[in-house]
């Protein structure tokens, strides 16, 4: 059975840091490339950052870049996204996503809360 479980949201104030988590289950890891996407309210899902399988490759969104970075470890099975520098504007749920390096497979977590606010 397939888990992607996020942990790590919540409140916290502008210019603050927050650490979000997914853990991963069910699949083989090192071999799919792990995303973070949010969605505030209204707006659409975005990418925010994402990494490669080993690890080797990141991208962002350039409103996150310098402000936010993406890891991995294979051997946990977990992915973060270290979140510094925190504005209101960066309030949304968000979700950790896997797809596969090769086949059309994704998966998707249930999303943590992130609210900025003063």
């Amino acid at each position: 059975q397939v888990q992607l479980v996020e942990s790590g949201g919540g409140l916290v104030q502008p210019g603050g840091s927050l650490r979000l988590s997914c853990a991963a289950s069910g699949f083989t890891f090192s071999i799919y490339v792990m995303s973070w996407y949010r969605q505030a309210p209204g707006k659409e899902r975005e990418l925010a950052a994402s990494i490669s399988g080993a690890g080797s490759s990141t991208n962002y969104a350039d409103s996150v870049k310098g402000r936010f970075t993406i890891s991995r470890d294979n051997a946990k099975n977990t992915v973060y996204l270290q979140m510094n520098s925190l504005k209101p504007e960066d309030t949304a749920v968000y979700y950790c996503k896997a797809r596969h390096a090769i086949r059309d497979v994704t998966y998707w977590g249930q999303g943590t809360q992130v609210t900025v606010s003063s």
